[in-house]
């Protein structure tokens, strides 16, 4: 089981975790929302619990709740920058189906 990054990724994390001078990763993880069902969680840790997953891609630490995991398994995030609008994208090959907004997914 694995999620990995991007380089973007890995250094769009790398900065924000400077800048907050604090944090020791990003937590991902899913949750029940919107119209297909699930929706990504993204969020900077400053703690990992006992039962969390850590990975380890590029020098980041990547956190996730069991639960999440088989969700998540596979995923490669991505940072990018697409003329004035700027990222993450989840790139997970769990998916089956996204709602038309691109707010939530079905697996």
């Amino acid at each position: 089981m694995s999620i990995t990054l991007t380089e973007n990724a890995a250094k769009h994390v790398a900065n924000h975790l400077s800048k907050r001078g604090k944090g020791v990763g990003l937590r991902l993880g899913v949750r029940t929302s919107g119209c297909s069902g699930f929706a990504y969680k993204l969020e900077y840790a400053d703690e990992v619990k006992p039962e969390d997953l850590r990975f380890e891609c590029l020098g980041i630490t990547l956190i996730v709740d069991p639960k999440s995991l088989p969700f998540l398994d596979g995923m490669q995030l991505d940072f990018a920058r697409e003329g004035l609008n700027e990222g993450f994208k989840f790139n997970n090959p769990n998916v089956k189906d996204a709602c038309g907004c691109g707010e939530s997914f079905n697996v």
